[in-house]
């Protein structure tokens, strides 16, 4: 989970109005043998859950509920933890399945529809995160959200919310519209220059420097994500305009990411994020995007702050999704879990020192003791997790990478439950990914072309993408961030191969989400929207991921169509008054009105 600051006080009058109940038949669940791995988790839960469309949101409209949308992902431990709790609880599925319409999302899916009610929750409370259970009047407008919650404490807010829902059902629904956004407008058009972009610069590094964490590397105080769209933007900063205070960050972020507990130092890729400021306590999840970004992160840092160990880092993750993510159509699933079979957060990757003793040389348990820290007190319940606690001696390393290759088999034969959706999106950040490290092996080459034929053979339906595929069967309805990042890679792999049908099909589903996506009164994540607060903005904030808006701006201009150059043009104009008083959490913005700025200024 992870919070936010913003609110308002139409969305805190929710808390006020909205505290039992409504009657009517149960709907069945739905879930069962679902392709996507997460709803398919959910399949036999007591509560009769449905799927997020058009037809449920017509169900609750007739019979005039509120739609519970409850949304998560495979590899979320909280998630897994409020599944049993309380959705196999039979008092509490006896609630959801009488008072309201049931529904499951996964936010992988239904990017668009997690974006709005993550941004809902915490202007109501002044947090997000996963599990977000979201209370939704039936026209679309979102009431109330909590994430997770103790089953007692939720069974009381289930009972509290239905029955003032039945006694005041006209008043929630007119304060639900006025805590909406207003409709969006016309955006308004600002000089392209390189004054704006040297503003933008000034702004967004005023932010981050505000957020680093110059003791211990990253951003933020409380707990470590990677930061990518942020680190990237640094990072370009850095090769345009180096700054010695700026690298120094730079080096010490990369590096503690790299030495702690944030990476599989054992099987290699890096977990979701830490839940310290030391980088020392991940949530085990590993997520096919937050690889995919950062092997690329590495790979620039390698070049811009010369520190050629970080190809390495690179290498390392690369392999851990060849390895451990790759499916036998040549595409890539989305994620592993942090829980393994037996449902123990993090055991896959924990070891008891006795096993360890008697794995490796005696030599190198020693150093495994001292670095790892198996001589302090346990933070993980099923044992110790290897990392560079304490700085390795050049001896300690060399004897660390031999107990590595000693333990990583055995770590492979541990259970790991996997996401296997292959999703569009995502495969293109590892299309990107591939391509940058393409010149580094002829396996990554090849691992390149493979992944493109998978997405233009597999992903590609009559010119259109679909969602992606999962247990073979096809999950349509793509949306704006599968475009943007299936363009981007198609990009990067036609400029690191030569590819020519890369770049024509870059350009031919560029110009598909530009007509699908982008209109007069700014960008939609989804074509046809069913959530009332899902309306079309200037432009697309960066999060976990980047910014698609920006990424198929960025894309377009280096494609040479001149209907796709127009466009872009006039979209990267549009004025944001978000980004004026926030620019950190726009970076892939800035890096894109420096790009207009070098183009403005090599045609003068």
């Amino acid at each position: 989970m992870f919070g936010c600051s913003r609110g308002t006080t139409l969305t805190r009058l929710l808390l006020i109005l909205l505290l039992p109940a409504a009657v009517a038949a149960a709907p069945v669940n739905q879930l069962a043998n679902h392709p996507s791995p997460y709803l398919a988790l959910h399949g036999s839960d007591t509560v009769a859950w449905q799927e997020w469309n058009a037809d449920t949101v017509a169900r609750a409209k007739r019979e005039n509920k509120l739609l519970f949308v409850s949304v998560g992902y495979f590899a979320c431990h909280w998630c897994h933890v409020m599944q049993r709790e309380s959705y196999k609880n039979a008092a509490i599925a006896e609630l959801l399945n009488r008072d309201y319409i049931p529904v499951k999302v996964d936010r992988e899916i239904n990017s668009g529809l997690d974006d709005a009610l993550q941004t809902f929750s915490a202007q109501l409370s002044g947090v997000s995160g996963w599990p977000l259970n979201a209370f939704v009047t039936p026209e679309g407008y979102p009431v109330y959200a909590l994430l997770y919650a103790p089953p007692d404490d939720f069974r009381t807010r289930l009972s509290h919310l239905a029955g003032r829902w039945t006694a005041d059902r006209a008043a929630i629904r007119n304060l639900a519209r006025r805590a909406a956004p207003p409709p969006a407008g016309q955006p308004v058009s600002a000089p392209l220059t390189a004054e704006r972009s040297a503003r933008a610069w000034q702004q967004f590094l005023a932010g981050a420097w505000q957020e680093a964490d110059t003791l211990r590397g990253g951003l933020g105080q409380v707990n470590k994500f990677p930061m990518a769209p942020q680190l990237h933007a640094l990072l370009e900063h850095q090769a345009r305009q180096p700054d010695a205070k700026l690298a120094e960050f730079l080096r010490l972020t990369f590096d503690q990411m790299a030495a702690r507990g944030m990476r599989d130092h054992v099987g290699g890729g890096f977990f979701r994020y830490t839940t310290d400021p030391d980088w020392d306590t991940p949530h085990f999840e590993k997520m096919l995007y937050d690889n995919a970004h950062l092997a690329s992160l590495y790979l620039r840092a390698a070049a811009v702050l010369r520190q050629p160990r970080y190809r390495e880092l690179a290498r390392s993750t690369l392999d851990f999704m060849r390895g451990e993510l790759l499916d036998a159509s040549g595409g890539f699933y989305s994620s592993t879990s942090a829980v393994d079979e037996a449902g123990r957060e993090g055991a896959t990757y924990l070891w008891e020192p006795d096993e360890l003793q008697r794995r490796l040389s005696p030599e190198a348990f020693a150093a495994a003791r001292r670095v790892w820290r198996l001589d302090a007190a346990r933070s993980f319940d099923d044992g110790y997790l290897p990392a560079e606690y304490r700085t390795p001696t050049a001896d300690e390393r060399r004897l660390l990478a031999d107990a590595t290759r000693v333990l990583r088999p055995l770590r492979l034969a541990r259970s790991l439950p996997k996401d296997n959706k292959l999703n569009a999106g995502l495969n293109g950040l590892a299309l990107s990914a591939f391509s940058h490290a393409s010149q580094l092996d002829p396996a990554y080459r090849r691992q390149a072309d493979r992944l493109q034929h998978f997405l233009l053979t597999q992903l590609l339906r009559d010119g259109r993408l679909i969602k992606g595929i999962a247990g073979g069967q096809v999950l349509p309805h793509a949306e704006l961030e599968d475009y943007a990042y299936v363009v981007q890679g198609l990009l990067d792999h036609a400029d690191a191969t030569g590819n020519a049908q890369s770049r024509t099909r870059a350009r031919q589903l560029a110009l598909v989400a530009w007509q699908s996506f982008w209109g007069e009164k700014g960008w939609k994540h989804e074509a046809r929207p069913l959530l009332a607060t899902l309306q079309p903005e200037p432009a697309l904030a960066d999060g976990a991921l980047y910014s698609p808006s920006d990424v198929l701006i960025l894309a377009s201009l280096r494609l040479q169509d001149p209907a796709l150059q127009r466009m872009a043009r006039t979209a990267a104009g549009w004025r944001l008054p978000a980004m004026e008083r926030d620019a950190y959490v726009y970076p892939t913005r800035v890096r894109l009105l420096q790009t207009l700025a070098d183009q403005r200024g090599t045609s003068s």
